[in-house]
């Protein structure tokens, strides 16, 4: 199983494809909800792929969104700066591509 979804399970997060609409200029791929504690991919970019492009981006969407959760169940500190953070929960992601590869 695909290491990013492993983790998910294992957290119990739920994780679903939904029309997440536009993000002013830049695209919003997916989404972590703390309040639900569920990550929404974003339906629409998923289905602009080409198939064998989805794979990789469901496992980086995954792990990238997985760091966030990480952050609310205090399982990990948070990073004040967004940036950072946001790099942060990037390289979390491709490690967990790597896993799965």
């Amino acid at each position: 199983m695909n290491a990013a979804l492993a983790k998910a399970r294992a957290y119990g997060v739920p994780v679903s494809f939904a029309d997440l609409g536009t993000w002013g200029e830049g695209e919003l791929r997916s989404e972590y909800d703390p309040l639900a504690c569920e990550i929404r991919i974003n339906a629409g970019y998923a289905q602009a792929l080409h198939p064998s492009q989805l794979g990789t981006f469901v496992t980086l969407a995954i792990g990238h969104e997985l760091y966030h959760h990480r952050e609310h169940i205090g399982e990990i500190p948070a990073i004040a700066d967004r940036a950072e953070r946001e790099r942060a929960a990037t390289g979390y992601a491709l490690a967990l591509l790597h896993e799965s590869a």
